[in-house]
């Protein structure tokens, strides 16, 4: 296992401290999936940011769904002095590696322990599917061999012997090659076992990306904080700058409420998926609503309004033993999703049909599990239309099915009883949580000192979910407000209750 310091206060004795950026209203769904794929412990957040800390592996870590980018976290603390001087302001963002340059060392020899094990694990992967290779072709001469001895069984008895006993030297070569490929696999495990060593940090190269907001993004731009922290950087560790192919990339992220430093993990964001060819609705939030659909082995999934497949693309993905149907009202859209399903390698795990959402070629109560994306278009009658599609959805959906849906502002405020007012639910400074995970409130400071808040998810969603209505039988269980950019929606989930009687 790898083993590292945690953060200030962390407290942390094994694994390595990590954050993910997340989409604004994707953090609880972000908290869950580490906590659920990683094992990740000391799970906190802060708007847009999940902090954790995991023994998992690249390959693991790779498989993170809900978050933007991945960083191996260097240090986060309060945010710097508020002061309009540049000698002072810069004086404090050089004490960000003066003052605790063990920090970031750590985090470059756990950084360097990751690609190693990664490369090594390569390596073993490569090893094993040769020996397995020269184990078939070894396995084609012995049959061959043996088939050789039957036929000569009929001429020359006395050859029988000569001719198993070369088989039998032949197949403890074979086990010898596994003994050796046992020792290897020790070894190997004995070299994860090991702890961090110390690398010569003199030949790094790197580049530093700083992003500011709030009241020194006023004062000072990126660029300008970027070369600051870099000329520190070179001064303190003699590493060599290089802006176009840097070994290393340093992230820097300075607003009012927090100042983080952490290395990116990988060079592709986790949430451009090398699956999806054409992108429709953003993968991260497509995979939350399937998250959040609880989908079990051989259920039935329905996208009605299916659009490039996106959702559907997320869902069988994860869960591949699944019956999944795309319908939606335009050819030209499903041509789209069935370049993308052959993309994925998905053209046998999902059907597509061409219909209507307010008239399904399905029989009432067929369904498990609906998951859509609403149009927001201008063309779309908001009274009319959407009573018609949770009609429809509600009359193929079977009892104690589920249903889970995005929608726009408007479509959300016209399905509450709140009479035309916006829901001050997860906005920006109301941020949803769960129990046992941790709210960062406050970074940490160097003394390690702590504020963190847990707060109830439970309480905020009730709260929420009393101001919507029932739609017929379908019930409100759940309710988030998420970022798509320009504009936020609403993933919400329904229940069926009850028989519609449609």
């Amino acid at each position: 296992m790898l083993e590292a310091h945690g953060e200030p206060g962390s407290g942390t004795g094994a694994g390595a401290r990590f954050f993910c950026t997340a989409g604004r209203g994707l953090e609880p769904f972000l908290m869950r999936e580490v906590r659920a794929r990683l094992a990740a412990t000391e799970v906190e957040y802060i708007s847009g940011k999940v902090f954790f800390t995991t023994c998992s592996d690249l390959n693991m870590l790779k498989k993170l769904k809900s978050a933007e980018r991945l960083f191996l976290l260097i240090k986060k603390q309060f945010p710097l002095i508020s002061s309009v001087s540049k000698g002072k302001l810069f004086n404090e963002m050089q004490r960000l590696i003066n003052e605790d340059p063990g920090s970031w060392l750590n985090a470059i020899s756990i950084w360097k322990n990751l690609l190693e094990l990664d490369a090594k694990k390569e390596k073993l992967s490569q090893r094993d599917d040769n020996q397995l290779k020269r184990k078939v072709g070894e396995n084609e001469i012995i049959i061959a061999k043996k088939l050789k001895i039957e036929q000569m069984q009929k001429i020359e008895e006395n050859r029988d012997c000569q001719l198993e006993k070369q088989i039998e030297e032949e197949t403890l070569e074979q086990r010898d090659v596994t003994t050796k490929s046992k020792n290897f696999q020790e070894e190997f495990q004995n070299d994860i076992e090991k702890a961090v060593d110390t690398h010569n940090q003199k030949d790094l190269t790197f580049r530093v990306s700083c992003r500011c907001s709030g009241t020194i993004r006023k004062a000072f731009t990126a660029q300008e904080l970027g070369k600051v922290i870099g000329i520190a950087i070179m001064k303190h560790f003699g590493w060599k700058a290089d802006l176009k192919n840097p070994k290393l990339e340093i992230f820097i992220h300075l607003n009012d409420v927090y100042s983080v430093v952490g290395i990116p993990v990988f060079r592709v964001p986790l949430a451009s998926r090398a699956y999806i060819k054409t992108a429709g609705l953003r993968s991260t939030i497509a995979w939350a609503m399937a998250s959040l659909a609880d989908i079990k082995a051989g259920a039935f999934v329905l996208d009605p309004m299916c659009g490039l497949g996106t959702i559907l693309l997320e869902a069988a993905k994860e869960w591949p033993d699944v019956y999944y149907v795309g319908a939606d009202v335009s050819a030209s859209q499903l041509l789209g999703t069935w370049d993308n399903l052959k993309a994925a390698g998905l053209e046998d795990k999902i059907e597509l049909l061409k219909g209507s959402v307010i008239e399904l070629p399905l029989p009432s109560e067929s369904v498990d599990i609906i998951i859509s994306d609403i149009p927001f278009g201008k063309k779309f009658k908001l009274g009319k239309d959407i009573k018609s599609i949770l009609q429809e959805m509600e009359r193929v959906l079977h009892v104690g099915g589920t249903i889970v849906l995005l929608l726009s502002e408007d479509h959300h405020r016209h399905l509450t009883d709140c009479k035309g007012s916006s829901i001050p639910f997860n906005s920006k400074d109301s941020h949803t949580d769960e129990p046992g995970v941790k709210k960062c409130l406050n970074p940490e400071e160097k003394t390690g000192a702590s504020k963190a808040v847990s707060t109830s998810f439970e309480a905020r969603n009730h709260e929420f979910l009393d101001r919507m209505s029932p739609f017929g039988s379908l019930v409100p269980v759940e309710c988030y407000k998420v970022s798509l950019g320009k504009t936020d929606a609403f993933i919400c989930k329904y229940k069926k209750s009850h028989s519609s009687g449609l």
